[in-house]
């Protein structure tokens, strides 16, 4: 099938002469005015490779065209080269900012006009060829974006359900409740944000505070590893024992290596940064290495906070649990080991919403009895 040329003139004998000039290459519509321009175009707009407008015409000129045209998007489709008589020099800039492609002055010349349309047709049969390969390409990357995205939401929720797996079995391990887990990484949410808030040298985005509060329940995984007699000693830990206890950091990191390439890189990293660091103290007299001040990764750093807030006002087999304005002043007094100062700003400013979720599960547990 030929493509299609519509030709717009009132005179007859215009449209025929370039009905001849471009017969033998395409097929040739014409119209006499705008209304049956217009009344082509509702029909077979699809269609037609080029227009020929003339814009002196009755009933509707050609500049109405061009408006219903420029309307429903079809100059961006279809190029309009106006052949007109008007010499003006405004009347081209005129048509050519209502989105002509073309101005050719009557009388005409078809040879040239010849050669304009088919270069002007196949210049927009390419552009529009590329338009319709960037939207298709456009529509493909959405789809695998999505798709990604997908793909991305299940690796979170898969790294989250490690965590909280391995939390919990700790959590079982060490005979408390499993709110504890819960509760850590409320704390760690609440100073992590303050922190972004305060801080944002730190780093905290929103997506880096997700993975280290999604991976704050992995703090304690090597206890897993740590004997009873130990672990559930209702008493003081000897010296001895203490230095045992005290390897629950780096054998936790052991079995966070023993399942590395299950979950995705950052979250592998967060938590052993957790694991292994989360008992280092800002004085560098922390365990198992000793770091200090900012060498301590923040994620660390936050969740010990949140782990000893959590220790001290919660009840364990060694102690009962310290009322909550003493817990805060432990920690502001380095009763607990020292912390970043910047940390404990932000726990200052976060005392209300500790307490508050303290008594929160305080309510709750009340109520389950």
């Amino acid at each position: 099938m030929r493509e299609k040329v519509l030709i717009v003139d009132d005179i007859e004998l215009n449209r025929e002469i370039l009905a001849v000039a471009l017969g033998d290459e395409y097929e040739v519509l014409q119209a006499s005015d705008g209304v049956q321009t217009i009344e082509i175009l509702k029909t077979d707009s699809e269609g037609i490779t080029a227009m020929l407008l003339d814009l002196i015409m009755p009933n509707v000129d050609g500049y109405a065209v061009l408006d219903y045209m420029r309307e429903h998007g079809l100059l961006e489709r279809i190029p309009v080269i106006v052949i007109s008589a008007e010499s003006a020099r405004d009347v081209e800039v005129k048509c050519l900012e209502m989105g002509v492609t073309d101005f050719i002055r009557k009388p005409f010349d078809s040879v040239t006009v010849r050669r304009r349309v088919k270069n002007t047709a196949e210049l927009f049969m390419y552009k529009n060829h590329l338009e319709d390969k960037v939207r298709l390409q456009t529509r493909e990357l959405e789809e695998k974006n999505k798709l990604f995205q997908a793909q991305a939401e299940q690796i979170r929720e898969t790294n989250e359900k490690i965590v909280d797996v391995l939390g919990t079995v700790v959590e079982y391990r060490n005979l408390e409740s499993g709110e504890h887990i819960k509760r850590v990484k409320e704390f760690t949410n609440i100073l992590a944000e303050k922190a972004a808030e305060k801080y944002p040298e730190y780093g905290l985005t929103p997506e880096k505070i997700a993975v280290i509060v999604a991976a704050s329940p992995l703090h304690d995984i090597g206890k897993i590893a740590i004997k009873d007699s130990v672990l559930l000693k209702p008493g003081r830990l000897t010296d001895e024992e203490f230095e045992y206890m005290k390897t629950h950091t780096t054998k936790g990191c052991e079995i966070l290596t023993q399942i590395a390439g299950t979950w995705s890189e950052e979250y592998e990293k967060i938590s052993y940064e957790i694991c292994r660091h989360h008992h280092e103290r800002y004085d560098g007299k922390g365990y198992p290495d000793g770091l200090a001040g900012e060498d301590i990764p923040i994620s660390a750093q936050l969740v010990s906070i949140a782990d000893v807030y959590d220790a001290l006002v919660s009840d364990r087999v060694y102690k009962k649990a310290i009322e909550k304005g003493k817990a805060y002043q432990m920690i502001l007094d380095g009763e607990c080991g020292t912390f970043s100062p910047r940390l404990i700003e932000c726990f200052k400013e976060s005392r209300q919403e500790f307490e508050e979720l303290v008594c929160r599960y305080e309510m709750n547990k009340e109520n389950q009895i």
